[in-house]
């Protein structure tokens, strides 16, 4: 079983990947500290979980909340329904909660655990590619606001993340391809060797090959370990993990929070930097072109939605938690491989590629 270790010293954790792990009772139980656990869940991956994770953690006092799914369920209001449910049954602080779900159940349910009674533990279950690769590794805890996405949230690590492969079998293809824009997103920031190798396993990649899944989120969640180990809180690295983000959050604020998925607001985001980077003399068509390639070997947007301009983009982006000293600060690559942040972005650049 490949097994991972993020290393923040006595928030250390491990990140397990394989086949059948929602089936490994002691993996679980291992890292629950008492009696008392709550699931945090939805709609749509309650059924196809709940129960049997439940039945394995019998001899637990176990309960659970279930949310309705969707990114526009990510809000204040369900955040407050965990915190009354915890607090109605009467949930101390060796409690500890389950996040079994894509990034908004995981996202929202660390959220809750850090703020709790000023924190319990959880542990993370993610079964999305888009969690299994990204949200679910390195402690980044949120709910959305209207005028922003993950604005209200706590840097708050998990004891464990269980990343079971299996899961993926169920995630409709637009699910499926969304969570693949965060995976290419790792080749273009920073890793020029796993870009090519997604490049050579596109069919694999889509015919749910296990091996190659396997491969692809240890190769993920490595390289994010390596850059939250050094630098938790966003402080400097930590922050090219938002390649495509600034226009990605821009699209989903202003589309409404669903209407574009996560994944594909941060493909066409991506799309965009590259541009800028083409733009800036950073980067060469020739490069650009490949990425957009990739991306579209996906079925992910390269273009940003018709009816965003550059005051709608403008607008959102002032909003963006990379901002130092009012300048609008984004992520660039230079090549495939290497990336930037850069505040020399101008007006007149971001009109040029909108």
């Amino acid at each position: 079983m490949p097994t991972l270790q993020l290393e923040l010293g006595e928030r250390s954790y491990p990140i397990y990947i394989d086949s059948g792990l929602l089936t490994n009772i002691d993996l679980l139980t291992k890292h629950i500290r008492a009696k008392r656990v709550c699931i945090i869940t939805n709609t749509v991956v309650a059924p196809l979980y709940l129960e049997e994770i439940k039945a394995k953690l019998s001899d637990y006092e176990l309960d659970e909340v279930i949310l309705p799914d969707g990114e526009a369920e990510k809000s204040l209001a369900n955040f407050e329904r965990i915190m009354s449910h915890l607090l109605a049954n009467e949930h101390g602080r060796d409690t500890t909660l389950i996040a079994l779900g894509g990034g908004v159940i995981g996202d929202m349910t660390g959220f809750a655990a850090a703020c709790y009674q000023r924190g319990v533990d959880f542990i993370q279950i993610p079964t999305t590619v888009l969690s299994q690769v990204d949200s679910s590794v390195g402690g980044k805890t949120a709910v959305n606001h209207p005028l922003g996405k993950n604005m209200i949230g706590a840097f708050y690590q998990p004891k464990a993340v269980i990343i079971d492969i299996n899961t993926l079998t169920t995630l409709p293809v637009r699910e499926f391809n969304a969570g693949i824009a965060e995976v290419i997103k790792y080749g273009i920031l920073g890793d020029k060797e796993f870009f090519c190798w997604l490049e050579n396993n596109i069919t694999a990649i889509q015919q749910g090959d296990e091996a190659i899944l396997a491969t692809m989120i240890e190769k993920c969640c490595q390289c994010k370990a390596d850059i939250v180990s050094n630098d938790e809180t966003e402080s400097g690295v930590r922050a090219l993990l938002n390649l495509g983000h600034t226009f990605g959050h821009a699209i989903e604020a202003e589309q409404g929070y669903g209407n574009w998925l996560h994944g594909e607001a941060v493909a066409a985001g991506m799309v965009l930097a590259s541009k800028l980077a083409v733009v800036m003399d950073l980067l060469e068509v020739s490069e650009l072109c490949r990425i957009e390639s990739l991306i579209k070997a996906f079925d992910l947007p390269l273009l940003a939605p018709e009816n965003m301009g550059l005051d709608e983009f403008v607008r959102h982006m002032r909003r963006d938690k990379k901002n130092i000293g009012g300048k609008l600060r984004f992520i660039i690559p230079t090549s495939i491989g290497n990336s930037e942040i850069r505040d020399d972005v101008t007006v007149k650049m971001l009109q040029q590629i909108l």
